[in-house]
């Protein structure tokens, strides 16, 4: 029931998300469906040198750029050169982040001049590098927009689609896959008609199977209709592998990967990284590692089954611990999850990789805890967030605004009111605005609750910088030695309790799920423990709590440890 996890080769890293259309945008006028002119847009000139110094003091390492890749859109750019987009293919006003249009541009609703919009991105690297972070930006692999046409490729670069047979169903050469014969039709397409003005509606023959993988030439209003799948030279229709020679797409990503690694970025987070062979990740990954061996990719992936592959075949330095940590942590969260899983997920899908598990409580695909579809209540991430943190050796990520509560609600506009912030529409945060504070980043506008909120993420984030025993300990699962009535007053379900340790440092972390139940109880640390800690179970140590009590207490190690743990309470002692 225990288990020593082994010690990382890379940094804890903790990042910060930011959905970069919506993180400066001090409008509020939040129209339903509006456009970008009513409900205005952020730019990356809005993350200044304030934004970024505050994202550094609040204890983060990297910060996650979110849909800065030109991405389908129903506003019009077509005066800069762009081509516009059939809206009856675009998810919402603003468009989809995810249904990318041109891998090599930027988006032109970030720019404030839109024609220096590449000189924009590329000044905000170098601010971030300035302020001691480092930038990941989104790599959206599996499928791209309906419309997809690079106007700003380099010279030599074959578009996407440009070579393919269309009288074919699958060619390992080709970009896409076709069903010969049919149109595309897409889901209710009638009702934007008056929205297109001088937009010509889409024309697509052959159709495009949908990025979902969906063989079907009428996707359904549910299915990711704005997009289409890359070919990586799996045939989808009978399952065969045609991996050599190398396919076409294998190469042209490629490409892409070194075009952006080249504008300083650190790191890729690959969207829907398991639609993807892994036989590609391994031979892409190590490519770009040749040339830049410090850059780093997150595998957003939800198939347990995978795990191994991906990061030991594939190359990836960090999948995300969604179907896993993420999913029982938020069981607990809501009341209706037991800590039994949580040694369960270590156990059985995590645990000797549990480095290369990437944590968090929020993204842009998640609710937002303080939404009424969660928890309705910030502080329920307490414990979670805890434990997500300090659980493992492993990074952690942090959604911006998740530090102050931000509770997303009511209907955006294609986005509906689901609690989540919408990743479609334009639109503008109201309990956000007290941190931007008219572009000062100081938080002076915030309610006393946001306030101590955000300071307890940052001491969160301060003390895992700071701990020895977080950033490079072993973990020791304590609850088989304390469940089935071993210590008084533990319940299991409810409490969970761990070591962190190295040589250096020892730490007990207790962590109480429960919205309303102060627990009195001891925790007890068998004697195999003290063996691999290096310490004696007869002798009286010191505990102190090094996070948000000012608990300290003398015990005889094999004698257990008596606390009190108040609703959601954590204690983070050190034993000396």
């Amino acid at each position: 029931m225990n288990t020593t996890s082994i010690v990382p080769v890379m940094d804890k890293l903790i990042i910060y998300q930011i959905f970069t259309r919506l993180f400066g945008n001090q409008n509020t006028t939040n129209r339903p469906n509006g456009t970008r002119d009513e409900n205005g847009v952020g730019k990356l000139n809005d993350i200044n040198d304030e934004a970024l110094r505050s994202i550094k003091r609040l204890g983060t390492s990297h910060i996650w750029y979110t849909g800065v890749i030109e991405h389908a859109t129903q506003t019009d750019y077509s005066a800069f050169g762009i081509r516009p987009d059939d809206p009856a293919v675009v998810k919402g006003r603003a468009g989809s982040p995810y249904a990318v249009k041109d891998y090599y541009d930027i988006d032109p609703d970030l720019a404030v001049d839109v024609p220096n919009r590449m000189a924009e991105f590329e000044a905000l690297i170098e601010r971030t590098h300035v302020h001691g972070l480092k930038a990941i930006i989104d790599f959206v692999p599996n499928h791209v927009a309906r419309q997809y046409a690079s106007d700003t490729k380099p010279s030599g670069v074959i578009d996407l689609g440009e070579n393919d047979d269309t009288s074919v169903r699958f060619a390992p050469n080709n970009n896409f896959y076709y069903l010969p014969g049919e149109t595309f039709v897409g889901p209710d397409a009638s009702r934007y008609a008056q929205d297109r003005g001088s937009v010509p509606a889409l024309h697509e023959f052959p159709a495009k199977v949908t990025g979902s993988g969906s063989i079907t030439a009428t996707p359904d209003i549910n299915d990711w209709y704005e997009t289409v799948k890359l070919n990586y030279g799996y045939n989808i229709f009978d399952g065969s592998l045609n991996f050599n020679p190398v396919p076409a797409t294998w190469n042209q990503m490629l490409d892409v990967l070194l075009f952006w690694a080249k504008k300083g970025v650190d790191g890729f987070r690959c969207d829907m990284a398991h639609l993807v062979p892994v036989e590609f990740w391994k031979w892409a990954i190590s490519r770009v590692k040749q040339q830049y061996p410090r850059l780093i990719f997150i595998a957003e992936i939800y198939d347990p089954g995978l795990y191994r592959s991906f990061i030991f075949d594939g190359g990836f330095d960090y999948l995300y611990d969604k179907v896993g940590l993420y999913d029982a942590v938020r069981a607990l969260m809501e009341g209706h999850g037991s800590c039994y899983e949580l040694t369960r997920v270590w156990q059985q899908q995590s645990g000797d990789y549990a480095q290369h598990m990437l944590r968090f409580l929020e993204t842009h695909d998640e609710q937002r805890i303080a939404s009424r579809f969660f928890t309705n209540d910030p502080w329920a991430a307490v414990p979670g967030m805890t434990l997500s943190a300090t659980m493992h050796n492993g990074p952690y990520l942090l959604y911006f605004g998740q530090e102050v509560g931000v509770r997303a609600e009511g209907v955006e506009g294609f986005s509906g009111d689901d609690g989540r912030t919408t990743i479609f529409d334009y639109w503008g945060l109201p309990d956000w605005q007290g941190w931007i504070n008219n572009g000062r980043y100081d938080g002076s506008g915030l309610t006393d609750d946001q306030q101590k909120l955000r300071a307890f993420y940052q001491q969160l984030n301060h003390l895992v910088n700071c701990s020895d025993a977080i950033q490079n300990g072993y973990f020791y699962d304590l609850q088989y030695a304390n469940d089935n009535g071993q210590s008084t007053g533990y319940d299991a379900h409810q409490l969970y309790s761990y070591l962190r340790y190295t040589d250096r440092q020892k730490l007990l972390i207790v962590c109480n799920f429960s919205a309303t139940t102060t627990y009195e109880t001891s925790v007890r640390i068998p004697q195999h423990a003290f063996g691999v800690m290096g310490l004696e179970p007869t002798k009286t140590y010191t505990l102190t709590d090094m996070f948000l009590t000012d608990t300290e207490f003398e015990t005889v190690g094999q004698e257990g440890m008596s606390l009190s743990l108040p609703p959601r309470g954590v204690l983070i002692l050190e034993i000396k």
